[in-house]
């Protein structure tokens, strides 16, 4: 038994219907070389039975929680069904990434079972017609529990189910694993009054950090920013209220053709500063389409791991958020890209300022479902209210393994992700990168993005956009180093004329270069 850190706790108390709270890794396989070109349905339930151990995860379920005054815990299931978990669904013909993404969609607006062990994973089959992946692809689709896993620990998952060969894993040594009784009213209503007395001591401990960290954030902000910054913008489309519907589609890039563009610049950007620029790109093209485009830049969240700071053998979310501007008010691409590695670089700083570990700190002064109520009422009032928000969308990159790997002999072909939605963040990108491409899938809910394909053309043309400018900057360069290569080489052999003629220019050389001609 094990319980959930208070940052996990608040991931379930933003739990409901219309924001169902699982992060969805997505991965596309190729099966043509496996015997009979197929992998069935019942060595896939092979290879999860034969890898439960490998994650406490798959096995235990939520207990407890003192009706939301105390964090709940986490118990082995002793009911755990695996077959309730992996499901089995196959796209209708002709099975094309149209179809796929409306199914993907329908899942994703789902919510898991919460009396259960929270995940799914479900079995996709027919995904054929599909530029870039095989022909009779499978898919996986995974629904985990934010309050289980963020972005890094989700690779555990992953790591669990696959291989680095495509050659069947043999059975594992016997499992012992057993399962538990849910903790009873007196130890969960005790533990609960323990753990409140010190909440009034965490709060002026926070506060007595948060206070002089945040004095100095913002010194800090205002030395490294090259013009004064503007107050936050207006909300958009994407920033109200979100219905239960759910739409998504995926950009997917060669991360060969990521990396040039990178080199254009003479590695002076990031991959992430790259993904958000042309997120940026993309939000201002279709808001600009829509007549919606703010004067003033908008702003994405970005989570990132602290598990260097903290234990990263221990359990739940260990994530902080920092705050980047997009430059969506720069139209030329390279422009903005420069702009947005250099509003992540004051990001960053800020966020080492303030401590990349405050959000848990903050998480943990005050009851979960106090915490809960709080984040309703603020969201309630921000969408009444013409409230500016510190951010319009979430750009979540995790880079996945960029090595093979394999499920019942499989060889995965593509990765992709979905992530939460919340009221006032009605778009979530999620980047992925692995098996030589990188993705960036979004998702948002109907009334908020009507259009799935505009927005995912969008993203495809401001990606065009900045590897065209990249491929004319990295152009340039290389036309101005063949030119300063050929000078030098002009150098190189009118001095060799001039050493070969005893001279070392002047009339001499003059009168050469006249006989010469």
């Amino acid at each position: 038994m094990e319980q959930l850190t208070e940052m996990d706790a608040n991931f379930l108390q933003q739990e409901s219907a219309r924001t169902p709270m699982h992060i969805s890794p997505v991965i596309v396989y190729d099966q043509s070389h496996r015997p009979g070109g197929k992998v069935r349905y019942k060595d896939i339930l092979t290879v999860f039975e034969r890898n439960l151990h490998k994650s406490a995860i798959f096995r235990r379920k939520l207990a407890g929680g003192a009706w939301g005054l105390d964090a709940p815990y986490w118990v082995e299931d002793p009911d755990f069904d695996l077959e309730f978990h992996v499901r089995h669904l196959a796209l209708p013909k002709p099975g094309d990434w149209r179809q796929f993404c409306i199914l993907l969609s329908r899942l994703q607006a789902r919510g898991l079972d919460m009396k259960r062990p929270l995940w799914e994973a479900y079995v996709i089959e027919g995904l054929s017609g599909v530029e870039g992946l095989p022909e009779n692809s499978f898919a996986i689709m995974l629904k985990i529990h934010h309050a289980a896993i963020d972005g890094v620990s989700g690779a555990e998952i992953i790591a669990a189910i696959h291989s680095l060969s495509d050659e069947v894993e043999p059975p594992p040594a016997q499992d012992d694993w057993r399962g538990e009784r849910e903790p009873g009213s007196w130890y969960v209503w005790s533990r609960a009054y323990l753990h409140n007395l010190k909440r009034p001591v965490k709060f002026f401990e926070t506060v007595g950090h948060l206070v002089p960290a945040v004095i100095r954030a913002n010194r800090e902000s205002a030395a490294r920013q090259r013009a004064p910054r503007k107050p936050l913008v207006e909300k958009t489309r994407f920033n109200g209220r979100v219905s239960s519907t759910r739409v998504t589609d995926a950009l997917v890039m060669e991360l060969d053709e990521v990396k040039a563009i990178r080199k254009a610049l003479d590695g002076a950007v990031t991959i992430n500063d790259i993904v958000v620029s042309i997120v940026g790109g993309a939000m201002r093209r279709y808001l600009q389409d829509k007549g919606e485009l703010p004067a003033d830049s908008l702003s994405c969240g970005a989570p990132i791991s602290v598990r260097s700071e903290r234990s990263s053998s221990s359990k739940g979310n260990q994530v902080s958020i920092m705050m980047i501007g997009m430059a969506t008010d720069i139209e030329d691409p390279v422009e903005r890209l420069r702009a947005v590695h250099d509003n992540a670089e004051v990001s960053k700083a800020v966020s080492g300022t303030l401590g990349n570990h405050v959000m848990m700190d903050l998480t943990e002064m005050f009851i979960p479902q106090v915490m809960g109520w709080g984040l309703q009422a603020a969201t309630s009032a921000a969408a009444r209210a013409h409230i500016p928000l510190p951010f319009h969308t979430i750009v979540s990159n995790v880079p996945g393994p960029q090595f093979p790997l394999y499920l019942a002999g499989a060889r995965v072909s593509l990765m992709m992700g979905m992530g939460p939605l919340l009221h006032m963040m009605g778009l979530f990108h999620a980047v992925i990168s692995g098996a030589g491409k990188i993705s960036i899938n979004f998702v948002s809910c109907r009334e908020m993005l009507p259009d799935p394909e505009a927005y995912r053309q969008c993203l495809q043309q401001a990606y065009e956009d900045l590897r065209a400018g990249a491929t004319a900057l990295g152009g340039g360069k290389a036309a101005r180093g063949r030119a300063a290569r050929g000078k030098a080489a002009r150098g190189k052999a009118s001095a060799r004329t001039r050493k070969k003629h005893g001279g070392k220019g002047g009339k001499a050389g003059v009168g050469e270069t006249r006989a010469a001609r």
